[in-house]
């Protein structure tokens, strides 16, 4: 049972912070608030990544999460457990003031300054609630993809994907490397990284940074319009209802 689902049951917690005595400090307190507020910590995470990770694997209820974590932030970590089917409340613990209108951005429940007092931990906690999508404000764009596969979970430097192309129900991210499946919408992906990629078929978005340009192929009434990717053998079609964009990159 997630949150508000009754009193009597426990919420699951996933700790993330660099410094291990940050994150017993952190359980000394939970354990301190239980009484009042039982909960059960099943993961602890020393990274953004990390706590991603630790996240797909349990599904807690909440994130006690720091913001300055190496590789990736406690920050742009929220922003990606935003985008699962459920995702959980995150309450920021830091030892900065700063972050604050950030994490709010972010949807964050409520934002900790250690050291964290007893009762402050206690009444963030008792305002968990299961997070509504509808109720997202707009974001800043995401600067990873996240993929899972075979059990982890891997993240795609956005500047890094050449395009984005719908097969069945997925997207596939193709980087110079490899190609990752995205379980989510081309139409989502458009609105979300409409500076960072340009739509030039009902099924492609192709990444304006690594778009050389257009050409034509073919012969006759086989003529037909490409992209053309920056050192990139691949050329992507571009549909007639889209052939606009040619003029437009032009321009």
């Amino acid at each position: 049972m997630g949150p508000g689902a009754g009193t009597t049951s426990p919420l699951t917690i996933v700790i993330a912070d660099d410094e291990p005595p940050a994150r017993q400090r952190l359980r000394d307190l939970l354990a301190d608030a239980a009484l009042e507020c039982p909960n059960r910590v099943v993961g602890e995470a020393a990274s953004g990544f990390d706590a991603i990770e630790q996240v797909a694997a349990s599904q807690p209820d909440v994130v006690l999460m720091d913001v300055q974590m190496p590789g990736m932030t406690g920050l742009e970590a929220a922003r990606h457990l935003l985008s699962l089917p459920k995702p959980p409340a995150v309450v920021f613990v830091t030892a900065h003031d700063e972050f604050a209108l950030q994490a709010f951005e972010v949807r964050a429940l409520d934002y900790l300054l250690k050291p964290v007092r007893l009762n402050r931990l206690t009444e963030a906690l008792g305002r968990v609630q299961p997070l509504r999508a509808e109720d997202a404000p707009a974001l800043a764009p995401r600067r990873h993809f996240c993929c899972s596969e075979r059990g982890r979970v891997w993240l795609v430097p956005v500047e890094d994907v050449l395009y984005l192309r719908a097969e069945l129900k997925y997207v596939t991210a193709c980087t110079r490397q490899r190609e990752y499946l995205l379980d989510e919408s081309l139409v989502h992906l458009e609105e979300e990284f409409a500076e960072a990629f340009l739509r030039i078929h009902r099924n492609c978005l192709v990444a304006r940074r690594h778009l050389a340009g257009f050409e034509r192929v073919g012969e006759g009434e086989e003529q037909r319009w490409v992209a053309v990717l920056k050192d990139w053998p691949e050329r992507l079609p571009v549909s007639r209802r889209q052939q606009h964009v040619i003029r437009e990159f032009r321009g």
